[in-house]
């Protein structure tokens, strides 16, 4: 049995909104989301899983967990160069999310 697109859409932007929901894994999106904008490499955005942890007070497991977690939502892209991994933001992969909200504001 196959599950309506409608249904799967609403899936999908649960799974988006659960991504987003705790506290520290929406600043640490966001800190990707500012610093990933507009580069054409990984690398320029400065994203590796260790800078990000230095700018929060959580341990590197923790903030590769929240990675994790945003990049299986669909949220970021994590590509390994060498040691090192970092992360970009996935162009308009809020706009499943504005979209709703535009929607439910109507």
């Amino acid at each position: 049995m196959q599950v309506p697109s409608r249904e799967v859409s609403a899936v999908d932007l649960a799974g988006l909104f659960r991504a987003l929901a705790d506290p520290n894994r929406l600043a640490i999106f966001e800190l990707v989301r500012e610093r990933g904008s507009g580069v054409h490499t990984v690398e320029e955005a400065e994203n590796s899983i260790s800078k990000i942890a230095r700018e929060f007070d959580l341990s590197l497991s923790t903030v590769s967990h929240h990675l994790k977690e945003l990049r299986n939502a669909g949220l970021i892209h994590c590509e390994k160069h060498g040691q090192t991994v970092y992360c970009t933001p996935v162009p308009g992969a809020l706009e499943a999310i504005a979209s709703f909200l535009g929607e439910a504001k109507e």
